[in-house]
Protein backbone atom coordinates (compact mmCIF):
# COMPACT_ATOMS: atom_id res chain seq x y z
CA UNK A 1 0.00 0.00 0.00
CA UNK A 2 1.22 3.47 -1.17
CA UNK A 3 2.01 5.48 1.71
CA UNK A 4 0.71 8.96 1.18
CA UNK A 5 2.38 12.14 1.23
CA UNK A 6 1.43 13.04 4.76
CA UNK A 7 2.42 9.50 6.21
CA UNK A 8 6.03 9.49 4.56
CA UNK A 9 6.51 12.77 6.44
CA UNK A 10 5.27 11.22 9.57
CA UNK A 11 6.91 7.95 9.44
CA UNK A 12 10.34 10.00 8.39
CA UNK A 13 9.80 12.33 10.85
CA UNK A 14 9.68 10.27 13.66
CA UNK A 15 12.53 8.08 12.40
CA UNK A 16 14.64 11.17 12.59
CA UNK A 17 13.54 12.09 15.80
CA UNK A 18 14.32 8.97 17.13
CA UNK A 19 17.82 8.76 15.70
CA UNK A 20 19.28 12.59 16.19
CA UNK A 21 16.73 14.29 18.37
CA UNK A 22 13.47 16.97 17.79
CA UNK A 23 15.24 19.63 18.01
CA UNK A 24 18.61 18.17 15.91
CA UNK A 25 16.10 17.16 13.26
CA UNK A 26 15.18 20.04 10.57
CA UNK A 27 12.49 20.75 8.69
CA UNK A 28 14.54 20.45 5.72
CA UNK A 29 15.68 16.94 6.25
CA UNK A 30 12.15 15.90 7.19
CA UNK A 31 11.33 16.69 3.63
CA UNK A 32 14.29 14.93 2.05
CA UNK A 33 13.95 12.21 3.77
CA UNK A 34 9.98 11.54 2.09
CA UNK A 35 10.92 12.42 -0.90
CA UNK A 36 10.43 16.09 -1.15
CA UNK A 37 12.45 19.39 -1.73
CA UNK A 38 14.59 19.95 1.13
CA UNK A 39 14.05 23.41 2.20
CA UNK A 40 10.92 24.03 -0.45
CA UNK A 41 8.16 24.45 1.78
CA UNK A 42 6.59 20.67 1.01
CA UNK A 43 5.97 20.34 4.83
CA UNK A 44 3.71 23.22 5.27
CA UNK A 45 1.59 22.30 2.76
CA UNK A 46 0.70 19.53 5.43
CA UNK A 47 1.28 20.42 8.92
CA UNK A 48 2.06 23.81 10.30
CA UNK A 49 4.83 23.12 12.05
CA UNK A 50 7.82 20.28 13.16
CA UNK A 51 5.58 20.04 16.46
CA UNK A 52 2.64 19.47 14.65
CA UNK A 53 4.36 16.87 13.17
CA UNK A 54 5.10 14.79 16.27
CA UNK A 55 1.87 15.69 17.74
CA UNK A 56 0.42 14.27 14.47
CA UNK A 57 2.68 10.76 15.07
CA UNK A 58 2.31 10.73 18.47
CA UNK A 59 -2.01 11.00 18.35
CA UNK A 60 -1.57 8.39 15.45
CA UNK A 61 -0.05 6.33 16.80
CA UNK A 62 -2.31 6.21 19.96
CA UNK A 63 -5.54 6.16 17.41
CA UNK A 64 -3.71 2.50 16.08
CA UNK A 65 -2.95 1.36 19.85
CA UNK A 66 -6.57 1.62 20.72
CA UNK A 67 -7.27 -0.57 17.73
CA UNK A 68 -4.76 -3.09 18.21
CA UNK A 69 -5.67 -3.73 21.46
CA UNK A 70 -9.43 -4.42 20.53
CA UNK A 71 -7.90 -6.52 17.50
CA UNK A 72 -5.89 -8.57 20.06
CA UNK A 73 -8.33 -9.23 22.38
CA UNK A 74 -10.69 -9.91 20.31
CA UNK A 75 -8.32 -12.51 18.86
CA UNK A 76 -7.56 -13.94 21.69
CA UNK A 77 -11.68 -14.16 22.60
CA UNK A 78 -11.26 -16.57 19.64
CA UNK A 79 -8.23 -18.79 21.53
CA UNK A 80 -10.48 -19.56 24.54
CA UNK A 81 -12.34 -23.31 23.25
CA UNK A 82 -8.84 -24.06 21.73
CA UNK A 83 -6.02 -23.49 23.90
CA UNK A 84 -5.30 -23.98 27.32
CA UNK A 85 -4.84 -21.33 29.36
CA UNK A 86 -0.67 -20.93 29.11
CA UNK A 87 -1.00 -21.18 25.42
CA UNK A 88 -3.42 -17.94 25.92
CA UNK A 89 -1.17 -16.15 28.51
CA UNK A 90 1.90 -16.69 26.59
CA UNK A 91 0.08 -15.24 23.23
CA UNK A 92 -0.89 -12.32 25.38
CA UNK A 93 2.39 -11.93 26.72
CA UNK A 94 3.96 -11.84 23.28
CA UNK A 95 1.41 -9.65 22.28
CA UNK A 96 2.50 -7.07 24.43
CA UNK A 97 6.10 -7.34 23.53
CA UNK A 98 5.59 -6.99 19.88
CA UNK A 99 3.69 -4.02 20.94
CA UNK A 100 6.01 -2.18 22.81
CA UNK A 101 8.99 -3.50 19.98
CA UNK A 102 6.94 -2.00 17.30
CA UNK A 103 6.93 1.92 19.13
CA UNK A 104 10.49 1.35 19.27
CA UNK A 105 11.20 4.59 17.46
CA UNK A 106 8.46 6.40 19.73
CA UNK A 107 10.17 4.92 22.79
CA UNK A 108 13.57 6.65 21.52
CA UNK A 109 11.46 9.95 21.31
CA UNK A 110 9.23 10.19 24.06
CA UNK A 111 12.42 9.82 26.64
CA UNK A 112 15.18 12.12 25.12
CA UNK A 113 12.67 14.62 23.75
CA UNK A 114 9.15 14.45 25.33
CA UNK A 115 9.65 15.92 29.12
CA UNK A 116 9.39 19.47 27.46
CA UNK A 117 5.71 18.49 25.91
CA UNK A 118 4.16 17.62 28.89
CA UNK A 119 0.60 17.98 26.63
CA UNK A 120 2.54 14.49 24.81
CA UNK A 121 3.02 12.79 27.73
CA UNK A 122 -0.61 12.76 28.54
CA UNK A 123 -1.23 11.28 24.97
CA UNK A 124 1.75 8.86 25.24
CA UNK A 125 0.24 7.73 28.66
CA UNK A 126 -3.80 7.73 28.18
CA UNK A 127 -3.29 6.41 24.42
CA UNK A 128 -0.41 3.69 24.55
CA UNK A 129 0.04 2.90 28.13
CA UNK A 130 -3.16 3.09 29.58
CA UNK A 131 -5.24 0.92 27.07
CA UNK A 132 -2.63 -2.35 27.49
CA UNK A 133 -2.98 -1.96 31.29
CA UNK A 134 -6.40 -1.83 30.81
CA UNK A 135 -6.49 -4.82 28.04
CA UNK A 136 -4.73 -6.93 30.60
CA UNK A 137 -7.55 -6.35 33.29
CA UNK A 138 -10.22 -7.40 30.90
CA UNK A 139 -8.80 -10.04 29.70
CA UNK A 140 -8.06 -12.01 32.65
CA UNK A 141 -11.60 -10.50 34.24
CA UNK A 142 -12.93 -12.75 31.06
CA UNK A 143 -11.17 -15.87 31.85
CA UNK A 144 -13.63 -18.30 33.44
CA UNK A 145 -10.49 -20.16 35.28
CA UNK A 146 -9.65 -16.84 37.16
CA UNK A 147 -13.81 -16.40 38.33
CA UNK A 148 -13.34 -17.63 41.81
CA UNK A 149 -9.08 -15.49 41.80
CA UNK A 150 -9.77 -12.74 45.31
CA UNK A 151 -6.74 -10.38 43.22
CA UNK A 152 -6.54 -6.86 42.77
CA UNK A 153 -6.72 -6.88 39.00
CA UNK A 154 -5.66 -3.68 38.28
CA UNK A 155 -2.56 -3.84 40.75
CA UNK A 156 -1.75 -7.21 39.27
CA UNK A 157 -1.82 -5.53 35.35
CA UNK A 158 0.47 -2.93 36.63
CA UNK A 159 2.72 -5.67 37.71
CA UNK A 160 2.97 -7.89 34.67
CA UNK A 161 2.35 -5.08 32.00
CA UNK A 162 4.69 -3.12 33.58
CA UNK A 163 7.22 -6.08 33.08
CA UNK A 164 5.84 -6.41 29.69
CA UNK A 165 6.66 -2.78 29.04
CA UNK A 166 10.11 -3.16 31.07
CA UNK A 167 11.86 -5.55 29.21
CA UNK A 168 11.45 -4.08 25.71
CA UNK A 169 12.60 -0.46 27.51
CA UNK A 170 15.40 -2.04 29.34
CA UNK A 171 16.52 -3.69 26.00
CA UNK A 172 15.97 0.23 24.23
CA UNK A 173 17.57 2.01 27.16
CA UNK A 174 20.65 -0.36 28.16
CA UNK A 175 21.19 -2.45 25.16
CA UNK A 176 21.08 -5.84 26.80
CA UNK A 177 18.36 -7.97 27.85
CA UNK A 178 16.96 -7.35 31.34
CA UNK A 179 19.30 -10.26 33.86
CA UNK A 180 20.49 -11.65 30.26
CA UNK A 181 16.85 -13.48 29.76
CA UNK A 182 16.14 -14.27 26.65
CA UNK A 183 12.38 -13.62 25.22
CA UNK A 184 11.29 -17.56 25.67
CA UNK A 185 12.82 -17.43 29.01
CA UNK A 186 10.98 -14.17 29.91
CA UNK A 187 7.37 -15.21 28.54
CA UNK A 188 7.67 -18.32 30.28
CA UNK A 189 8.44 -17.09 33.72
CA UNK A 190 5.38 -14.45 33.24
CA UNK A 191 2.95 -17.07 32.28
CA UNK A 192 4.25 -19.14 35.35
CA UNK A 193 3.40 -15.89 37.43
CA UNK A 194 0.27 -15.44 35.87
CA UNK A 195 -0.59 -19.34 36.69
CA UNK A 196 0.15 -18.79 40.16
CA UNK A 197 -2.81 -16.29 40.52
CA UNK A 198 -5.69 -19.03 39.70
CA UNK A 199 -7.40 -19.90 43.13
CA UNK A 200 -6.40 -22.45 44.94
CA UNK A 201 -8.69 -25.81 44.70
CA UNK A 202 -10.94 -26.21 48.29
CA UNK A 203 -9.84 -28.67 50.83
CA UNK A 204 -11.21 -31.66 50.24
CA UNK A 205 -12.98 -32.61 53.37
Amino acid sequence: MTRSTRERIIDEALRLFAERGYSATSVAEIEAASGLSPGAGGLYRHFKSKYEVLAAAINEHATRTRSQVAGSLAELNTMEASADLEERLSHLCRAGLAKVREESELTRVFFRDLSQFPELVAVVREGLLQPMFDAIVTWFQAQPEYNDAKVDWTGIAAVLGGSVVHYRLFQETVGELPGHAEKDQFVAAWVRLAVGLLPSPAPVS
